[in-house]
């Protein structure tokens, strides 16, 4: 059941939203999902209403419910002990402390979603590992304080993790690759966006021994280079879907691989080379041997040209090409013009 902002005038404009779901959960106890994304004047009051009343739920989503504190995960944790599905994403007033108390109650999690609750630390991994043995999908997108200490202590417990997402926690490095490694061979989607400390060594690492890896998003991973393609080419046969966007060391040498691999053959759906700025139509010729590709992303590859998507396109018909054509050095503007001068985006 989704419950929004938009069905309190719709119920009882007389009614405070507490009593509302009060009175929601007291008569629908056999409910198991609840969606309150966005919810934004739901208490810890709704949460304890929630343990008390509704003991079947499984799935729940508490997106943006930016007033409830460690007390709503205390409540939770001893009142629906059988939840599966958790959605916490910037609750940002969550910290270990409720962390702590919620999988002491909720060792049954399969999903728990902590993106942008910035509190967070690397002891709130530690209690998560202590005690969500089960857990399938982790995703800690912007909760900047964790480091490597903290996902190498996820990796250890949790070995039946497929999707982590580690988008935006800045300070990883290699040593959080590797744990995943040595740990986690049931991994098939990594996030990783932005942590630019990682290198061509962890990721080697992480595609010798997670080979059912199917979505990789290594945006802003700026040291990687080729070799990483290279290794994911060989290992990663389900390979799906990769973004490289801004990963500016990556050639059509790298193309070349990935296009001539198993996955490029078979798999390979979506490719996001956004600023990769050494990628040139050679590398789309390379990409006509990807059969499947579906969409592939260009924007501000500035030796890419017309003449080479269309040249690419004639053999993959059915593919979207997203990019952009503009001077790589601006025209010079005329004084008191006030303008600039761009190509537009183009869909192709």
């Amino acid at each position: 059941m989704v419950f929004s902002n938009n069905d309190e005038g719709l119920i009882n404009k007389k009614l405070p939203k507490e009593l509302l779901l009060r009175t929601f959960a007291q008569n629908c106890r056999n409910i198991e999902h609840l969606n309150l994304n966005g919810c934004t004047k739901i208490t810890d009051s709704t949460c304890y209403s929630l343990s008390r009343f509704c003991s079947k739920l499984k799935h729940l989503d508490l997106t943006s419910c930016v007033s409830i504190t460690n007390s709503s995960l205390k409540g939770i944790s001893e009142g629906c002990r059988n939840l599966e599905y958790l959605n916490l994403s910037w609750c940002d007033q969550i910290t270990k402390d409720g962390i702590e108390a919620l999988v002491r109650g909720c060792r049954g999690l399969k999903a728990l979603l902590l993106r942008g609750c910035t509190q967070l630390e690397d002891e709130a991994l530690k209690h998560i590992q202590n005690y969500c043995h089960e857990l399938v999908s982790l995703n800690l997108q912007s909760c900047s304080r964790i480091t490597d200490e903290g996902v190498v202590q996820i990796c250890r417990g949790c070995h039946r993790l497929q999707a982590l997402c580690l988008s935006g926690c800045s300070n990883l490095t290699d040593a959080s690759l590797t744990a995943l490694g040595l740990n986690c061979p049931r991994l098939q989607i990594l996030e990783a966006a932005r942590c630019s400390h990682l290198t061509d060594a962890g990721f080697t690492l992480l595609a010798r021994n997670c080979h059912e890896l199917e979505k990789m998003d290594l945006e802003e991973c700026i040291l990687i280079t080729d070799s990483t393609l290279i290794q994911l080419s060989i290992h990663c046969p389900k390979l799906q879907a990769l973004s490289l966007s801004h990963c500016e060391l990556i050639t059509d040498d790298g193309i070349l691989h990935l296009s001539n691999s198993t996955c490029g053959h078979e798999r390979l759906r979506v490719l996001e080379l956004d600023n990769c700025l050494l990628i040139t139509d050679v590398a789309l010729e390379h990409l006509e041997n990807c059969r499947g590709l579906e969409r592939l992303e260009l924007y501000d590859c500035q030796q890419v040209t017309r003449a080479g998507i269309k040249r690419m396109r004639a053999q993959l018909p059915h593919v979207k090409v997203h990019a952009y054509f503009a001077p790589v050095t601006p025209p010079t503007a005329v004084a008191g013009s006030g303008q600039r001068l761009c190509r537009c985006c183009v869909i192709l």
